[in-house]
């Protein structure tokens, strides 16, 4: 008899099922804070590396949000029964599908990000400024977030005023959108990310933009979609057997 392979769990992973369970049956409701990393440690005891680790495994699952220096939320609205079915294997079973795009999006928006450079207006600073405003003021609010990621990316290849490049994104926004919301759950659970440090790497971009430097701006962009790609590829390999 032909037995499957099983993994260990890890005991972030432990961590994270005990306190999914409890959010899927009601223990924690919608809204609801839940204890400081030091005193989950210490409930489970286990390291506060663990903690922060299974923490950030539920927030890629959009069942909590974490608010700098506010503690961390049962999500309120909790996602769909789909998303509640999610694992941590289940959010990188998704890797491979958006690997594709991603290679479509590096293609694409480096280049727009250097024609940007080249030919972006006072006006569409100020369009990306706003959007950087936005993406800093809500930093805990991973919906508008997402939203403000995409328009991110749409006003690039609006600042490059090539209405070829215009239309070939705006062909793939809603790939992109879709596309968007896993990959940035990729990222804040394989890099362990903060939404301040993936602001950073939108605002490197826009100042790139803004000294009109070609080389800067698609490298910086490159670096960027290359972090993603990085997760999608660590994703990749913990399918393998």
């Amino acid at each position: 008899m032909a037995f499957k392979q099983v993994k260990p769990q890890k005991g972030y992973e432990l961590v994270m099922d005990q306190i999914k369970r409890q959010i899927v049956d009601g223990e924690f409701a919608p809204g609801a804070k839940l204890a400081s990393v030091v005193d989950l440690a210490v409930s489970f005891g286990v390291g506060r590396s663990t903690i922060r680790e299974a923490l950030s495994g539920l927030r890629a699952m959009g069942l909590v949000d974490i608010r700098q220096g506010g503690g961390t939320y049962v999500a309120d609205p909790l996602p769909g029964k789909e998303t509640l079915a999610l694992d941590a294997e289940a959010i990188f079973d998704r890797a491979e599908s958006l690997q594709q795009l991603l290679e479509v999006r590096k293609i694409l928006e480096t280049g727009c990000a250097a024609a940007a450079a080249k030919h972006r207006t006072e006006e569409d600073l100020t369009v990306l400024d706003g959007i950087l405003a936005t993406m800093q003021a809500h930093l805990s609010d991973e919906s508008i977030g997402e939203e403000a990621d995409v328009r991110f990316h749409l006003q690039l290849a609006a600042s490059t005023h090539n209405a070829l490049l215009q239309q070939l994104m705006e062909s793939v926004s809603q790939r992109l959108h879709e596309s968007m919301k896993q990959t940035r759950r990729l990222w804040f659970y394989g890099e362990r990310a903060e939404a301040q440090r993936l602001l950073q790497e939108h605002s490197s971009i826009v100042e790139a933009i803004r000294r009109q430097d070609e080389a800067a701006a698609f490298e910086t962009m490159k670096r960027h979609l290359q972090k993603v790609e990085n997760v999608l590829e660590s994703a990749l390999r913990q399918k393998q057997p």
